[in-house]
């Protein structure tokens, strides 16, 4: 665990000498925004109301169990890699990855089960023992993935997209591809067993999408998976994160710990407006030639520059976004159970009875909470044992739920212990036989936990769902069009959430931020 720096201390590392920035959050984009801002010269500051580095990607110890609170796996090492390397570093050295195979097991409501993993044929052959009429149409899935792989994640994910006609140059691909199909349609179009297109469709999911409605460009994912792989980082995602503000240190820049920005500052200067620093929670200024908010974007425009008139990231065209759905995740320790359920991997999805139904309910019914559910379990221990004490195991078990952005949201303080009975009722029933008596200890975040916690607009687990007019152009800019010298990282910004991609967005928000000898120079 990281120690808090000394106030005084911090301002006088970030005295020193040449131009200053800001980066407010300590997750995984803001984390790699300041790495990569300290390969450019600049004097780092990172700001984070936690007491750890890593945001939704930091853990939590209880009780001798490591959760790991958010993000699990890793499936584009070499994101990581090349931001390393922009450091002057080898991400290897600071970080042990272990390949996951199978990637997850789904298991399906009629009790079947399908493997993942990245072995082609392999994949071919669960297809074809669950559905042998679907290969060829599976073997074309693979072909549009790989396809939509180069233009959605090499082209557009890559660079920046706040140009009316950077997303001009690409509307013809966007055609060509279908990109107005969602990923479940393109799935249906392919394979006719309905299993099999729950298993290639639900990915959005993991980024807080409705696969019904986001664009069919993600079905990148399934490229990403059998080209890259799916990785598991020893000691969690919190190890990584760890090792990045290990490397931000290294490059003379200071994690501020425990401290709360309220508010980015801001001054006019001739024709426009321009950041000069942000204010603390405690009355604290401090100043910079730009600041990067890994805030979400609609706490950063509603609330972080809520003294800033606004023309297009208002408060009321935030509240019209479709926001991505909320999450119910249970944390819990089991004792003595390091050999039981031995049909339990590192991942497992578990299919409640309905697939298109509860993601409707669960997208637009949002003050209603369903008494069927689908869970992701995280079962790490049975991959790093140091996630649990010896013989025990640790676990976390993820329900997409409805966020709260409705008159009448759902009451997670009146219906939390009843719901985390009912997950736990649902996986003693169908995967966990006597699980009730083995629990040692037990933690659980609502949408409630994500608004207070991670600060996230409604408790979406994710920011702005990706629908294709909320991608791209359409979602907020990396280069803030509000006020001059305040950038943005993370899940909110282009081109979104997941792993792969919030790193991505600071390699983004490097080619937007002049190295810092321009600025002094200027």
């Amino acid at each position: 665990m990281m120690t808090r720096v000394d106030p005084a201390l911090a301002e006088e590392a970030v005295r020193a000498g040449g131009p200053k920035a800001i980066v407010i959050g300590a997750g995984l984009g803001g984390l790699a925004a300041a790495m990569r801002l300290g390969a450019k010269g600049y004097k780092v500051t990172v700001i984070d109301k936690l007491d750890v580095p890593g945001g939704r990607g930091s853990a939590i110890w209880q009780d001798g169990h490591r959760f790991d609170l958010g993000p699990t796996i890793v499936t584009v090492p070499w994101v990581f890699e090349e931001l390393w390397r922009a450091c002057g570093r080898d991400f290897h050295r600071d970080v042990k990855l272990v390949p996951m195979d199978p990637f997850y097991e789904i298991v399906f409501p009629d009790g079947e089960r399908f493997r993942a993993c990245q072995d082609t044929e392999k994949m071919r052959a669960e297809v074809a023992r669950l559905s042998p009429s679907d290969l060829a149409g599976y073997d074309q899935f693979l072909k549009d993935s790989e396809k939509r792989y180069w233009f959605g994640f090499e082209q557009l994910g890559r660079k920046p997209m706040h140009k009316w006609a950077d997303l001009a140059k690409v509307l013809h691909t966007f055609g060509l591809l279908r990109a107005d199909k969602s990923v479940y349609a393109h799935a249906a179009s392919r394979v006719k067993d309905e299993r099999l297109r729950m298993a290639l469709s639900f990915h959005p999911l993991f980024i807080g999408g409705d696969p019904f409605n986001v664009t069919s460009m993600y079905i990148l994912v399934s490229y990403l998976e059998k080209e890259f792989g799916v990785h598991y980082a020893m000691g969690g995602v919190a190890a990584i994160a760890k090792a990045m503000a290990d490397v931000i240190e290294s490059q003379g820049g200071v994690m501020r710990l425990g401290t709360e920005v309220d508010e980015i500052t801001v001054e006019r200067q001739k024709q426009s407006h321009k950041v000069t620093g942000v204010k603390l929670a405690s009355g604290e200024a401090i100043k910079a030639d730009l600041v990067v908010s890994n805030a979400d974007a609609g706490f950063t425009y509603n609330r972080l520059l809520r003294n800033h008139r606004r023309w297009r990231w208002t408060d009321d065209s935030l509240a019209k976004k479709r926001w991505s759905m909320g999450l119910f995740v249970w944390y819990f320790g089991t004792r003595g159970t390091r050999g039981m359920w031995k049909d339990v991997g590192h991942h497992t999805v578990l299919n409640g009875p309905r697939y298109k139904g509860l993601v409707k309910d669960i997208f637009f019914h949002q003050e209603k909470l369903c008494d069927d559910m689908s869970l992701y379990i995280h079962r790490p221990s049975v991959t790093d044992p140091s996630a649990a004490p010896e013989g025990d195991d640790t676990f976390y078990a993820l329900s997409p739920v409805p966020n709260l952005h409705t008159d009448d949201p759902v009451d997670w303080q009146a219906h939390g212990e009843r719901y985390r009975q009912a997950v736990q009722d649902v996986m003693e029933d169908k995967l966990m036989p006597g699980l009730g008596q083995h629990i040692s200890t037990s933690l659980c975040f609502t949408p409630e936990t994500f608004r207070d916690r991670y600060l996230s607009p409604y408790g979406a687990g994710f920011s702005l769902e990706p629908r294709i007019f909320q991608s791209a152009n359409f979602r907020p800019h990396n280069i803030s069009e509000e006020v001059d010298g305040l950038y943005m990282v993370g899940a909110g910004t282009h081109p979104g959430a997941g792993l792969p991609s919030v790193v991505t967005s600071a390699e983004v928000l490097s080619k937007l931020v002049p190295d810092a000898g321009k600025v002094a120079a200027e």
